[in-house]
């Protein structure tokens, strides 16, 4: 018999949504974790919040602020982050600067989330690179050499951006605008995990190390569930804390993500041949 639709019921021969019934494990801080649940619950999973990190404010911003006093000096202020727009922005309005229309240096933005977080602010970047890591937007930056550039970026930020750019003649003022903290343990998060779940998801290399720190590495070796990976920096941080990681959003954003863990679930004979990321063979 067929059932019709308003029953409660799905139509006989109607498609499942993709992720239908997965339990997905989200790492992400919970004041940022909503639109990624809401797209996994889109798709028919059942997202479980396990926040590992919390973004904190830096106890000292003297040397932000300093930044900002000075700001008509810089050519370029480079983003690698919404925390870091926010950051920055947060002093800028302390200082009485927060009106876009002061800001007479080039922008750019590691990729499409951070630039509408600017866009968000009447500022529109001027370079988002095509591959989403910071390294790729030197790309798009041209010559640099004496030009004063200024990184608001997390406290424990990888340093191969600001390193390239002085090596390239800028002059690199690379400064923390925020604090990225271990999140203390979520119990109801911590009892799901125990009780299963399909996918763990990572937005960064340091919701993977403070997940480590909050489950523990006999945990971490035991672990059945699918390791997803926003992309390359988060997948080797994965790989270096003994996760294998079996799928990597091609496009490195949480509508990237979510893409990648629907394919993976969806065409099981192709997971390991085009989803499972494989680190590069030792030389």
């Amino acid at each position: 018999m067929t059932t019709t639709k308003g029953s409660g019921q799905r139509a006989i021969g109607e498609e499942q949504p993709a992720m239908q019934g997965k339990r997905v494990l989200v790492t992400r801080p919970r004041a940022q974790a909503a639109a990624l649940c809401d797209q996994l619950s889109a798709l028919g999973a059942e997202p479980i919040l396990f926040p590992t990190i919390e973004i904190a404010p830096m106890p000292d911003s003297d040397a932000l602020d300093q930044a900002i006093a000075a700001l008509e000096k810089y050519h370029w202020i480079i983003f690698t982050s919404v925390n870091g727009v926010a950051a920055f922005w947060s002093r800028l309005d302390l200082a009485g600067l927060g009106d876009p229309r002061g800001l007479s240096a080039r922008v750019a933005a590691i990729g499409p989330v951070t630039a509408r977080a600017l866009e968000d602010r009447g500022v529109r970047p001027e370079f988002i690179p095509a591959e989403y890591v910071a390294e790729r937007i030197l790309d798009g930056m041209g010559d640099v050499t004496g030009q004063w550039i200024l990184l608001p970026r997390a406290e424990m930020a990888r340093e191969a951006l600001a390193v390239e750019l002085t090596k390239r003649g800028a002059v690199v003022h690379e400064i923390a605008a925020y604090r990225t903290l271990p999140a203390a343990p979520d119990a109801h998060g911590l009892a799901e995990l125990r009780r299963g779940v399909d996918a763990v998801t990572f937005t960064s290399a340091s919701t993977v190390r403070n997940f480590v720190a909050l489950v523990g590495q006999s945990a971490i070796c035991n672990l059945q569930s699918a390791i997803v990976c926003i992309g390359p920096i988060t997948a080797q941080a994965a790989r270096d804390a003994g996760l294998a990681v079996d799928v990597m959003a091609s496009e490195y954003t949480t509508e990237g993500l979510v893409a990648a863990l629907a394919g993976f679930f969806s065409h099981p004979a192709l997971q390991i041949q085009e989803n499972r990321w494989r680190p590069p063979r030792s030389q």
